[in-house]
């Protein structure tokens, strides 16, 4: 029964360590669309994502928010102006995605709603 027991963690082990070493192929030729970047959680991620190479697409709630993430950040980095609490605003943002993945479609792109509060 021990036996049992013991093969069933190795393969439980097992199976984490190959789930856990998949990578997503082409990671730099895809978008990462991250709102509430003005600061906290979203700000950081957004700086962290663009040192490692990625292209970020960025939402800022204030030009303050934007203007101080494009100091800090790559030219791969570009920002937008969002408040996801009004329509017309979130209406534009989609649009400003949609020009900069082009005719790649929305299967390039993820999305992660970040909301600073």
């Amino acid at each position: 029964m021990w036996l049992y027991l013991a093969v069933l963690v190795v393969l439980y082990y097992l199976l984490r360590w190959y789930r856990e070493r998949k990578v997503v192929s082409h990671l730099r030729d895809k978008f990462i669309f991250i709102t509430g970047c003005d600061s906290g959680f979203g700000n950081q991620l957004a700086r962290q994502l663009d040192l490692r190479g990625l292209r970020v697409l960025a939402a800022c709630l204030t030009e303050q928010g934007v203007e101080q993430l494009r100091k800090q950040t790559s030219d791969r980095l570009q920002t937008v102006i969002l408040d996801v609490t009004k329509t017309e605003s979130v209406a534009v943002a989609t649009e400003w995605v949609k020009e900069r993945v082009g005719d790649r479609g929305t299967a390039h792109i993820s999305c992660l709603l970040l909301l600073s509060v």
